[in-house]
C-alpha cells in the first residue's frame, strides 16, 4: 500500500514540478497530522518517508510497564514480549504503525489535504517564477471577462489584467490572444494575483526592444517615455553611434517597425524625438508637431516658456492639454506656452533703452554702446561675467551697472509725453 501511495503522489509531484525534498516534507507533515488526529499527539512518533523506495514508515515509541495507564506512550510487558521476547519493564519499545490502521475516512481526508498542499505549493512556485519575470512580455488567451478586468491563461497559469491597466477604448473579448507586460505580484487577504499591464510605459519600451534591434543591442537608448495609453505617446531616444539615426531606426524602412508597435497599442499615436542634454533643444523637440519660435528656460526651477506662433497655440496645448502635458512629462520641465504676439507686446512694454537710465554716466554709456549693448534686457542677459569683457569695465563697475539697470523701469506714458513736450518747447 505504501508503495502505491508514494508512487501515485510522486507522479503528481512530477507533473506539478515539485522536487523530492519538498514532496517528502509534505508527506511527513501530512502523516504527522494524521497521527495527531488519531492519537492526540505526535511527540513519541517518528515518520520516515523514502521517496526513492516509495515507502512510508511510522514508528511509535512506548515504555514497557506492568499496567498501562496511557496506551499512547505505554505498552504492557506481555504484549511487548510477543514482538520482542527480551523486553523488560522500564525499557523503551518501538512499535511499527501500519498506515491502514488510520482508517479509510482519515486517509481520504489526508489525501484531500495533500492535494491542497500540492496546489498551494504549485501556486507559490508559479508566483516565485513570475516574480522573476516582472518586466517581461507574456502572450495569453482571455479566459474570462469581468467588471474588474480580464483573466488570461498563459501556459496554464492565470494572470489578471485590471481595467486600469488596459488600453483605453480597446475592445477585448473572451478567446482573444493578447500581449502584456508582467507588472507586479499583488497580495491581499484573498490571496495573490499576477498583475499584467498593457497601459504601463514599460510595455511600450519592451515592444520597441522587440521591434527595433538597435534598441535591443544597446546602440539606441530610450531616455524617457510619456504616455496616454491608447491615445498618444512621446518617446525620447538617443544613439550612441553617430552612424545610426535613432529616430530612423525606431521608425524603420517605410515605417514598418513603428507601424507594428502602433497596431499592438490600438493605433496609439507615437511621437519619436531625439534626446538632447540641452533643455532648450529637448523641449523644442518634445513639443512636436509644433515648432516653437523661442524657448526660455529656468533650469533651477525646471520651468520653461515656449513662444509659439499665434495660430499654433491650440496645437501646442493639444486635445484636453495632452500635447503640452506629455511634453512636460517627457522633458521634466513645466512648460507654459505663450503666443508670439503676446510675448512681443510684453517685451515692448518692458523694454528699457540705456539712454533712459539717468544713473549711467556718459562715459559708461559710450563704452556699452561701443560693445553693441543698448538696453536693460541685453545687460541682464549677459550678466557680470560677460560685462567685464567690455574694454574699460572692471568687475566692480560691471556689478554697479547690473545693479543700476535692474532698478530701471520703463517710462510711463505720462513721462514720455512730458519729454516730448519739453523737446517741442526747446525747438
Amino acid at each position: 500500500m505504501n508503495n502505491e501511495i508514494v508512487e501515485a503522489i510522486t507522479q503528481i509531484a512530477r507533473e506539478k514540478r515539485i522536487d523530492k525534498e519538498n514532496l517528502r516534507d509534505m508527506l511527513e507533515s501530512l502523516f504527522t497530522q494524521m497521527v495527531v488526529k488519531k492519537y492526540g499527539t505526535a511527540d513519541n512518533f517518528d515518520i520516515i518517508v523514502n521517496i526513492d523506495k516509495g515507502d512510508i514508515e511510522i514508528y511509535q515509541e512506548k515504555t514497557v510497564v506492568d499496567i498501562v495507564e496511557d496506551p499512547v506512550v505505554e505498552i504492557d510487558l506481555e504484549t511487548a514480549k510477543r514482538t520482542d521476547p527480551d523486553a523488560e519493564i522500564g525499557e523503551d519499545f518501538v512499535e511499527v504503525i501500519n498506515p491502514e490502521s488510520f482508517g479509510r475516512r482519515l486517509i481520504i481526508t489526508a489525501k484531500q489535504s495533500l492535494n491542497q498542499k500540492i496546489r498551494d505549493f504549485e501556486r507559490e512556485h508559479i508566483l516565485e517564477e513570475y516574480e522573476n519575470r516582472i518586466g517581461e512580455i507574456i502572450i495569453g488567451d482571455i479566459r474570462q471577462v469581468s467588471k474588474r478586468g480580464l483573466f488570461i491563461n498563459v501556459d496554464k497559469t492565470e494572470v489578471f489584467l485590471p481595467k486600469v491597466e488596459q488600453i483605453q477604448n480597446e475592445r477585448l473579448r473572451r478567446g482573444d490572444t493578447l500581449r502584456a507586460i508582467v507588472k507586479e505580484i499583488r497580495s491581499d487577504a484573498k490571496g495573490s494575483e499576477i498583475i499584467v499591464s498593457r497601459a504601463d510605459k514599460k510595455f511600450m519600451i519592451r515592444l520597441f526592444e522587440l521591434e527595433v534591434p538597435e534598441i535591443y543591442d544597446g546602440i539606441v537608448e530610450i531616455k524617457n517615455v510619456a504616455r496616454d495609453p491608447g491615445e498618444r505617446s512621446k518617446i525620447a531616444v538617443e544613439s550612441i553611434d553617430r552612424r545610426v539615426d535613432a529616430v530612423g531606426a525606431c521608425v524603420g524602412m517605410k515605417g514598418v517597425r513603428i507601424q507594428a508597435i502602433v497596431r499592438e497599442l490600438n493605433n496609439e499615436k507615437i511621437d519619436i524625438v531625439n534626446y538632447s542634454f540641452e533643455p532648450t533643444i529637448f523641449i523644442n523637440r518634445a513639443l512636436t508637431p509644433v515648432k516653437p519660435v523661442k524657448i526660455i528656460v529656468n533650469e533651477d526651477d525646471k520651468l520653461a516658456v515656449a513662444i509659439v506662433f499665434d495660430e499654433d497655440m491650440a496645437l501646442t496645448i493639444g486635445k484636453n492639454g495632452q500635447n503640452l502635458r506629455l511634453a512636460s512629462e517627457l522633458t521634466g520641465y513645466q512648460i507654459e506656452p505663450v503666443k508670439e504676439s503676446e510675448y512681443e507686446a510684453q517685451v515692448d512694454e518692458e523694454y528699457v533703452a540705456l539712454e533712459e537710465i539717468d544713473e549711467l554716466s556718459a562715459a559708461l554709456m559710450k563704452k556699452l554702446q561701443e560693445a553693441d549693448l543698448h538696453s536693460k534686457q541685453e545687460i541682464l542677459k549677459i550678466g557680470v561675467d560677460e560685462l567685464v569683457k567690455v574694454p574699460g569695465i572692471g568687475k566692480k563697475t560691471a556689478e554697479k551697472i547690473v545693479d543700476i539697470v535692474k532698478k530701471a523701469e520703463p517710462k510711463t506714458e505720462e513721462e514720455v509725453e512730458e519729454e516730448a513736450q519739453e523737446e517741442e518747447a526747446q525747438v
